[in-house]
């Protein structure tokens, strides 16, 4: 069963425009800068927390230390609280800039000619701060000052590039070099808004898995805005409100994390994920405690805190994302479909992350986390085709459901027609039986003593009295087609049999009946009985025969079941025909009663049978009656 086209189509256009992110997204930050970049350039550690530009171009030259371009900045003395970078303006045009890629630093402070020509305070990024500072031409070969002081775990200092160009050049690579940022993380709070609007029309159960699902994207999107370097041209002062909101997030998604993981694959017996999902809310509770009890007192347990939040966390990440992919790799390999693109979502995300994790550890926290917002987006459009396929399955679990009710409403109408029919048919049966057993006596005495016409017309009333008699014993069978003496029956030799009273009759009709009867396959039932329901299933095949017709009549054993095939090549029948075979009175012979074959479902059904029948206009009609198989004694 498919999903409805609206909800198809809706799903690929999600799909489309979140696809469509990572290939814009990478051509927009790797379009590359134009400028030039500066090969190097001096660096001196203080121990003060106020700059004095005029002090540092007076102090002497062994005090600086000169750093390469793109290598790791040197590490702080101790007792150092600020950075200066010392950097000669090269000669300029009008309209000039100069940009620096990365600076740590809550107080960052540019000066020209000991003029103060750039200032930044309180805006400490996650990823380290870009300072884009306009030039004039009259400032060519000047030097440059740059402070920066704080810088929480990661200390002041600058690293990347510096870049100097054409002012509007550099400002356009400024915006774009990190813009999608803040476009995949607003798209991902919008898509986290219109998921749990939608979720509220759901029922309990696919309303837990898209709040999760919800949940787990939000988080991701505030991660990736506040990550952002260009978070501080949107916000004036961040401040703590957005290490607040960073670290919110964090603490939400891991845990929801482990529990959507553990939902959409049913992995509560597993002994190891609920005591890890729990010791995940367990922490996440504790590092909110802790946040609330640094800001308490006002800030003074900020190494402690970033410590557990930063470092502790960062490896308890590092083993959820080892855990999960191991499990997700074996749910995987037991042939889960969802488990496999689960995998293939999240072995991109947790490459990605692990990579960067271990290259952040291994720079002493200055690694600047870039590839992972790509994985971020490939591992949430294979959650959204789980969360799809999950709505799709019980879509058709839906349809399922209603299509069995309706079977079933069928089967409970036909039942209660049947019932009413046979308390009826036994009623009448009973009372018409006798008199017209009297009748027939009376016309026979009558016959005996009349003249040659009298008696034909009176041979002619005593059939039409016998002919209502077998449609009595019909309606009598239909009404208690219990059987009187089950015995075990041999199949072939009962079909032979049957086959046998019917010969004469294909053969007036110009047809044939074929045998196809595998030896030793025995039923419980009456032998009458079963030669009665045969007998009218065969006789009506032959009376649908034409020229050169043809019946072949099959048994074989089938596991634990009996299947006898009784297929002939004559008129056929209509799809609309097929559907009310069974039904009282249905027939569609011109002089037929519908009694034949409404015995013969009953006589089945008493065996613990059944039928099916499969007919094509103008081809032909199979029937194939299943019986339990019992071994022979």
């Amino acid at each position: 069963m498919k999903l409805p086209l609206q909800k198809t189509a809706a799903v690929v256009l999600v799909l489309l425009l979140l696809t469509a992110i990572v290939p814009i997204g990478v051509a927009l930050e790797w379009g590359g800068p134009s400028g030039r970049s500066l090969p190097g350039w001096e660096l001196k550690w203080e121990n003060t927390t106020a700059p004095d530009a005029m002090k540092a171009a007076a102090s002497r030259g062994d005090e600086w230390i000169e750093v390469i371009e793109q290598t790791p900045m040197p590490a702080a003395p101790e007792g150092a609280h600020a950075a200066w970078l010392r950097v000669t303006v090269p000669r300029l045009t009008e309209n000039s800039a100069l940009l620096i890629d990365k600076v740590f630093g809550e107080d960052i402070k540019a000066f020209l000619n000991n003029k103060l020509v750039y200032d930044l305070q309180g805006k400490n990024s996650f990823s380290g701060n870009k300072i884009l500072i306009p030039l004039s031409e009259e400032t060519s070969g000047g030097q440059l000052y740059l402070w920066s002081s704080g810088g929480g775990s990661k200390g002041p200092g600058i690293e990347g590039r510096i870049l100097v160009g054409n002012y509007g050049k550099l400002l356009d690579y400024y915006i774009k070099q990190d813009f999608m940022d803040i476009v995949i993380g607003t798209a991902l709070i919008f898509m986290a808004s219109i998921l749990i609007v939608c979720s509220l029309f759901l029922k309990k159960e696919p309303f837990s898995s898209a709040l999760l699902l919800m949940l787990i994207i939000l988080s991701c999107g505030i991660l990736v805005v506040v990550y952002s370097p260009l978070l501080p041209l949107v916000l004036r002062s961040q401040g703590r409100l957005t290490e607040l909101l960073f670290d919110l997030a964090l603490f939400t998604l891991l845990p929801t994390f482990t529990l959507y993981f553990e939902r959409i694959f049913d992995s509560s017996k597993n002994r190891f994920i609920v005591p890890f999902r729990k010791f995940q809310i367990g922490y996440s509770l504790f590092s909110l405690s802790l946040w609330i009890l640094n800001a308490a007192a006002s800030y003074r347990l900020d190494d402690i805190y970033r410590f557990m939040t930063v470092s502790v966390v960062g490896i308890l990440m590092m083993i959820q994302f080892v855990f999960l992919l191991t499990l997700a790799a074996i749910y995987a390999y037991r042939g889960n479909s969802d488990a496999i693109i689960f995998t293939a979502g999240f072995a991109v995300f947790a490459l990605l992350s692990l990579t960067e994790l271990s290259l952040f550890f291994a720079t002493n926290e200055r690694y600047h986390f870039y590839w992972w917002k790509w994985g971020l987006v490939v591992f949430i459009i294979s959650l959204i085709v789980i969360l799809g396929r999950g709505f799709a399955r019980n879509h058709e679990q839906v349809v399922e459901y209603s299509r069995e009710l309706e079977m079933f409403n069928n089967d409970l109408q036909r039942s209660e027609k049947m019932e009413i029919i046979s308390e009826l048919a036994a009623s009448v049966a009973h009372e018409v039986r006798n008199p017209l057993q009297v009748t027939r006596g009376f016309l026979q005495i009558l016959g005996e003593r009349s003249g040659k016409k009298e008696k034909e017309y009176l041979q002619m009333a005593v059939a039409e009295l016998d002919r209502a008699s077998l449609i009595i014993t019909d309606f009598l069978t239909f009404a208690k087609p219990g059987m009187e003496t089950v015995v075990q029956l041999d199949v072939s030799a009962e079909l032979r049999h049957v086959s046998g009273i019917l010969l004469p009759l294909a053969h007036m009709q110009g047809g044939e009946i074929e045998l196809k009867l595998q030896p030793c396959l025995y039923v419980l039932g009456s032998s009458s009985k079963f030669k009665q329901a045969f007998i009218n299933i065969i006789k009506n095949s032959i009376e649908a025969l034409r020229e050169e017709g043809m019946i072949v009549i099959t048994s074989w054993r089938s596991g634990d079941q009996i299947l006898i095939s009784v297929k002939d090549n004559g008129e056929g029948m209509k799809v609309s025909e097929l559907s009310r075979l069974g039904e009282p009175y249905y027939s569609n012979k011109t002089k037929g009663t519908g009694l034949g074959l409404m015995v013969t479902f009953r006589i089945v059904e008493a065996m613990q049978g059944t039928l099916e029948f499969q007919s094509k206009k103008g081809e032909g009609t199979e029937v194939i009656i299943k019986f339990p198989a019992v071994d022979p004694e």
